[in-house]
């Protein structure tokens, strides 16, 4: 059904209601390996019509057994925040495909997956846990049980987790913290995912907006680059104690 509703949406056509699946039939989807819907997925929605078909899969309510865990907070009271979120990632992805700028999965299963994470670590937080380890265990949480649905591969899974992980420090805004972290290799990344947050309404649009002029205005300082030498220890060692030659007496002739 998913290639049906791939195929459909990207050639402009109508699925008959009776060739709709039944629920049932649709749960079948979580018996396919995980490693086959990965590819599915990126069919579906690494193109340019994937807004288009990200809102057949959730018509036709197959992203249920795929992403279990957005579905289930798509559909409870904050559902709209998030799908907003998840809506704008894929359309600029979308966008991006069509004026031929490289795109990354990586970029896509973050949207897809924040909610959840979001939801875990408030849970978490509430709890009494730490903001911090908070976050990192309900993206271990999250992670773990999506890939027994659909296979993340480290190359995309890792930026992923990078880009989740920036997000609480573009709140500190003071001191040396915004250098330290413009430099970093997943900023441009996480940075579009703030403005992805900042859209949904999930921080404030300021934020967003401050990050933009800093990153922007040439007068910034940026970190100072080392001079990659490393001081050198001085090697120890006892001193060598000069000793006077004492030349032997000549034998007599």
């Amino acid at each position: 059904m998913i290639r049906a509703v791939r195929i459909a949406t990207k050639l402009g056509l109508t699925i008959d209601p009776s060739a709709e699946p039944p629920a049932d039939m649709v749960d079948l989807l979580a018996d396919v390996p995980s490693a086959r819907l990965f590819d599915e997925v990126l069919k579906l929605l690494m193109h340019p019509a994937g807004p288009e078909v990200f809102a057949a899969l959730r018509h036709y309510d197959l992203l249920r057994p795929m992403f279990p865990q957005t579905h289930a907070v798509l559909e409870s009271d904050a559902g709209a925040a998030s799908e907003v979120l998840i809506n704008t990632a894929i359309a600029n992805t979308a966008a991006r495909i069509e004026a031929g700028k490289p795109v990354t999965p990586a970029f896509i299963f973050a949207a897809l997956l924040w909610p959840a994470v979001r939801e875990r670590a408030a849970d978490l937080e509430r709890e009494g846990m730490p903001a911090s380890p908070a976050l990192s265990s309900a993206q271990s949480h999250v992670v773990s049980q999506q890939v027994q649905r659909v296979a993340i591969p480290k190359r995309f899974s890792i930026p992923m987790r990078e880009i989740w992980q920036l997000q609480p420090r573009f709140h500190k805004r003071r001191g040396r913290a915004p250098n330290r972290l413009i430099p970093h290799p997943r900023f441009r990344a996480a940075y579009d995912f703030l403005l992805l947050r900042a859209t949904a309404g999930e921080v404030e649009q300021e934020l967003a907006d401050w990050w933009t002029l800093v990153q922007d205005d040439p007068a910034t300082p940026k970190p100072a680059s080392g001079t990659g030498m490393k001081k050198r220890k001085r090697r120890g060692g006892r001193r060598r104690r000069l000793h006077e030659d004492n030349e032997p007496p000549a034998d007599d002739e």
